[in-house]
């Protein structure tokens, strides 16, 4: 009997120490979403917080591209099934903007009581990607000119907010990192389209009314 491919894909990852629902999970973002990625840097095994790659002090350990770079990015079936055979374990990364989402992130206690008081208001969300200290929104693409015209026209924006625009990334879900692991705390929609985002002005709008109006100070982290 022919073995499926999908199956065998899954053993040759667990001979190889790998997770398949990487591969699996890397694969639908880039061949049916036609969301750029790439694989990111392992965390250091001798350091549970600590980054694989050369820079001792990162602060993002294990959730950042770094050989290759984020200009490698790409939603080639055949090259993300090789970086991912090879590297069974490595954390995906979404190269933000282009065609792909862009983001909205904060600390995760700011986040939580933000995304409660925008479902109050009733606002409609895309995914959410959480990491243990931090929680992106993602948002449809947008340009620095617009993102740099949105935030001239606040009175006030925190400083804890963080955008991943063109030329940024995003470690997503089921990702491994240095600060443990990254999840959905709003999954896609099942489907084989790429799940629908909002626009960053109704995103960035609703977080910074949010966070005045619940009094919420969120720390730069």
């Amino acid at each position: 009997m022919r073995e499926i491919p999908g199956r065998r894909r899954r053993l040759l990852s667990k001979r190889n120490g790998g997770r398949p629902e990487l591969l699996d999970q890397a694969l639908t973002f880039a061949t049916q979403w036609q969301w750029p990625v790439l694989p990111g840097v392992a965390p250091d095994p001798q350091g549970c917080a600590r980054c694989g790659c050369p820079d001792p002090e990162c602060v993002v350990p294990g959730a950042h591209p770094f050989d290759p770079g984020l200009l490698a990015a790409t939603t080639d079936e055949r090259m993300v099934r090789w970086w991912w055979t090879n590297r069974p374990t490595a954390p995906i990364v979404l190269a933000t903007g282009g065609g792909a989402p862009c983001a909205v992130s904060l600390p995760a206690l700011a986040a939580s009581r933000a995304l409660a008081a925008l479902d109050r208001t009733g606002m409609r969300l895309g995914p959410v990607v959480a990491a243990p200290h931090r929680w992106a929104i993602l948002v449809a693409p947008y340009s620095m000119e617009q993102l740099g015209e949105l935030l001239y026209a606040k009175d006030f924006v925190p400083g804890s907010l963080r955008f991943h625009g063109e030329g940024g990334y995003l470690a997503l879900p089921p990702s491994e990192t240095g600060h443990g692991a990254i999840r959905w705390e709003r999954a896609p929609l099942p489907g084989s389209a790429a799940p629908w985002v909002p626009g960053v002005e109704a995103v960035v709008d609703a977080v910074v009314d949010a966070l005045t109006r619940t009094g919420v100070s969120a720390p730069e982290f």
